[in-house]
């Protein structure tokens, strides 16, 4: 992934820098050069790089893209950012050039809500909570999920997102399932969840062991829009589950 991270004023230059910080790339600062005007260095400078993150306001990525895209095989990836951190969208080559992904991975970053709206995402119900214990394997991972998809006669093809607390997102097995399974992991931050405890039951283990009542509910239900826990914690070999449906709605 070869990354540029766009700016168009100053004060995203500590945004920039801390997704940065995880991600690397170049920074580039229009302001700095006085003799060209900014949209027309960066559509200059637009194919130049695979991955695009614009730290903007959607008009004025709408108005720098303009003409820009040819081919979703070939188009970079490009994802809006606001400079609240409040949206990470994926903006231009969701699939074929990695924005879906990208976008989640500044969602993690910053703790914004990541913003997917290709068919093949946005057309699943499903999000799943997971809780793990430490260095758990893909094959407990898989073997929980499985149990508690089968709970409420679904598959893993109904899922549209992972999420867990961001304490877990190192985990290598969850890492693992989550990759063989073509599915985004999404990070919940510990305090987050200390403010909005959703669970059935609080656990003792966990609170005193991370710091809040649960892990599995309140991740799942914080991932989803209009999300009805349909699976409360179920727990198997060292991982918990739970599920909650958040489907289309159309009016």
């Amino acid at each position: 992934m070869k990354l540029g991270i766009w700016l168009v004023r100053k004060e995203a230059e500590a945004l920039a820098l801390k997704i940065h910080s995880d991600l690397g790339g170049e920074i580039k600062r229009p302001w700095l050069n006085l003799g060209k005007p900014s949209q027309k260095e960066f559509r200059e400078k637009f194919r130049n790089f695979s991955h695009w993150i614009l730290i903007m306001t959607t008009g004025i990525a709408v108005r720098y893209m303009e003409g820009l895209p040819k081919d979703k095989k070939t188009d970079p990836a490009v994802v809006v950012l606001d400079e609240g951190a409040r949206f990470s969208i994926s903006f231009l080559s969701g699939h074929e050039g990695g924005a879906n992904a990208l976008a989640y991975q500044v969602a993690n970053i910053t703790q914004a809500i990541p913003v997917i709206t290709t068919a093949t995402e946005t057309l699943k119900p499903l999000v799943v909570g997971i809780g793990c214990r430490k260095n758990v394997t893909q094959e407990q991972i898989d073997k929980a999920v499985q149990t508690a998809l089968g709970k409420v006669q679904k598959t893993v093809t109904d899922i549209r997102e992972v999420a867990t607390i961001d304490l877990k997102m190192n985990e290598p097995g969850l890492l693992e399932w989550c990759s063989i399974n073509k599915l985004p992991l999404r990070s919940i931050p510990q305090e987050l969840i200390q403010k909005r405890p959703w669970v059935t039951q609080p656990s003792e283990w966990v609170q005193q062991n991370i710091g809040v009542d649960g892990v599995c509910e309140p991740c799942a239900l914080l991932s989803s829009i209009h999300g009805e826990l349909i699976l409360s914690k179920t727990a198997l070999n060292g991982v918990t589950v739970a599920i909650t449906n958040d489907p289309v709605m159309i009016t």
